[in-house]
């Protein structure tokens, strides 16, 4: 049930509407949108703590969003309420620029203990705002956080060499300097959270190609950044930097240790995003988005990595069966989104995300 009353706003206002608008990559827009002018209209109900537990609650977020921008006006409201959705957005109307749409149900084993709850939020939760947005302010900027994932296990399929700490592709591989938007998403093992997003990726892309709209999809690998909450079952280097500092046994999942992730900073991410509203395409358009080669690791790398920045040593557990879909190895390139927009390039490599994580832990 929406709590807001109605809001009027002049002609002058621009809105950003930002859901998923306290966890990781939300707030870093927020903080973004919000320094450049706009007034931010974020959308999130916390269903992080419901997905895994209070620890991972993105209150304290909320809590520091409301107390740090004063144009931030926050809405505890579900994507899935179709009806709250579409009040939200008739109310501000053409004032909205831009949606930077976050929110999601992000773990594929969590997907799978309730497939129906993880559909409705990816892919229809999606579908609401598309059409909220079609309906109510159609030169909106719309950009989608996709992921990786749609991809399904495609990339376990390439030809992987092991190495002593992790598994690598030839340096003469077309995929060696990242993974492009050319793979294909068929005939893949997607995990039920892929498949999910995967509908709400293309939902956001026919919806630039069918209505001319300006969307976006950015099919990220791993975000990270000091506002993460990260948990077991999502947030690789968050919950691994939790584990080094607070003494929690880290268990690792299969592939030897050795599978590879790239890590984006949600800074570097956002300011992606940012690059896309000032310069929108009209059509749909996909990005694989990630650290790349500039910033990857496989676990293995990732602990050592880590033990020795904290001066600490982790205790962690070897778990001889992987995650279902999960990759063997993926890093992201990000050269088709660089031709588009040359003036974006990584802030962030791996060791300065991992300081600053320690920092923040």
């Amino acid at each position: 049930m929406l709590t807001s009353t109605a809001v009027c706003y002049g002609p002058d206002v621009s809105i950003a509407v930002i859901t998923g608008s306290a966890g990781l990559a939300g707030s870093a827009a927020v903080e973004k949108f919000h320094e450049e002018g706009f007034d931010i209209l974020g959308i999130d109900n916390d269903m992080r703590a419901t997905f895994f537990g209070p620890l991972a609650s993105t209150t304290p977020n909320r809590e520091k969003l409301e107390k740090r921008f004063s144009r931030y006006r926050h809405e505890s409201v579900d994507i899935r309420n179709q009806e709250a959705i579409e009040k939200l957005f008739k109310e501000r109307g053409k004032s909205i620029a831009v949606v930077v749409h976050t929110a999601s149900q992000p773990s594929h084993d969590w997907a799978a203990r309730e497939p129906l709850t993880d559909f409705h939020i990816n892919a229809s939760g999606t579908l609401n705002l598309l059409e909220a947005t079609r309906h109510h302010c159609p030169e909106a900027v719309f950009i989608f956080s996709s992921t990786n994932k749609v991809y399904g296990d495609t990339p376990n399929h390439l030809p992987l060499v092991e190495q002593e700490k992790r598994w690598e592709i030839d340096s003469r591989h077309p995929y060696f300097a990242g993974i492009d938007e050319t793979m294909s998403v068929d005939q893949t093992k997607h995990s039920l959270f892929g498949a999910s997003k995967l509908a709400g990726d293309i939902l956001v892309q026919e919806y630039g190609r069918y209505f001319g709209m300006k969307t976006s999809c950015f099919r990220a690998g791993c975000i990270t950044g000091p506002a993460h909450a990260g948990t077991e079952l999502h947030g690789f280097l968050s919950y691994l930097v939790k584990c080094v500092r607070q003494g929690i046994e880290y268990r690792v999942f299969g592939y030897k240790g050795k599978q590879v992730r790239d890590n984006i900073h949600s800074h570097d991410l956002v300011e992606a995003f940012w690059q896309v509203f000032q310069q929108p395409r009209i059509g749909g358009e996909v990005y694989n988005m990630g650290g790349g080669r500039h910033s990857n690791c496989s676990v293995l790398e990732a602990i050592e990595k880590c033990e020795t920045l904290a001066g600490k040593k982790l205790k962690w557990d070897y778990v001889d069966q992987e995650r279902s879909g999960d990759h063997i190895w993926w890093i992201s390139s990000v050269a088709r989104f660089q031709s588009h927009y040359p003036g974006w390039s990584h802030r962030y490599g791996l060791d300065g995300i991992l300081k600053e994580l320690l920092e923040a832990s």
